[in-house]
């Protein structure tokens, strides 16, 4: 059970990052489109990794930003650092602060009221879990979000620089591996992003707590 404090729902560090992002992952992930319709197949020419079902699959224009690869990789390389150091003062004031406790999904603790959340969410319980600052479900949500991004940036170098960071390549299955973990990372940010907007659409006032810093979270 949580207890009231007087801090702030949500701390200034944690709104600038949060509304940064609103604007790098949409830039990070159109350029990535473009990207992606430069060689559209998953897996070296003659061997393409079986079944995977966006082989030559083309995002509309509209979706894509860069107009051809090399523009495309200028855009996503010069965000990239943005989104990078965006994440860098998120975790460390996360860590500097003790924010991590209330924000992070720890298994004892949060487990149980995840699983009672998302039974709640599918009408297979009537009332929802006692209320807290966040509820498992969205630390188990938002933990998730951050490892993402961080295996999006990790495969992201590997495709990068694939002859020096090698020994990283190898731990995520080499160049194709690592594409592959890259894509699946922006497809499932994509669907937590989706959630999210979901979710604030049913409670509306958190967005006052992401502007203000206090309200609702």
């Amino acid at each position: 059970m949580e207890t009231p404090d007087t801090r702030s729902a949500q701390p200034w560090p944690i709104r600038l990052t949060h509304w940064a992002n609103v604007v790098l992952l949409p830039i990070m992930a159109a350029s990535g489109l473009q990207i992606w319709v430069a060689y559209p197949y998953m897996g070296p020419r003659g061997a393409l990794m079986k079944p995977f079902p966006l082989q030559g699959w083309a995002p509309p224009e509209w979706a894509r930003i860069g107009d051809w690869l090399a523009g495309a990789r200028h855009w996503h390389f010069a965000f990239m650092w943005l989104f990078v150091l965006n994440g860098l003062v998120y975790v460390g004031y996360l860590f500097a602060s003790g924010e991590w406790r209330r924000r992070l999904f720890l298994p004892r603790r949060d487990a149980r009221g995840a699983l009672a959340m998302a039974a709640y969410y599918l009408r297979l319980r009537r009332e929802p879990p006692a209320p807290q600052f966040y509820n498992g479900l969205q630390r188990l949500g938002y933990t998730g979000a951050l490892s993402l991004g961080a295996l999006a940036v990790l495969t992201g170098a590997v495709m990068y620089k694939p002859v020096q960071l090698q020994a990283l390549g190898w731990l995520v299955g080499g160049y194709e591996g690592a594409r592959l973990l890259h894509s699946t990372s922006l497809f499932l940010l994509l669907v937590f992003t989706l959630g999210h907007v979901v979710l604030v659409a049913v409670h509306p006032r958190t967005v006052l707590a992401m502007v203000t810093g206090r309200g609702q979270t």
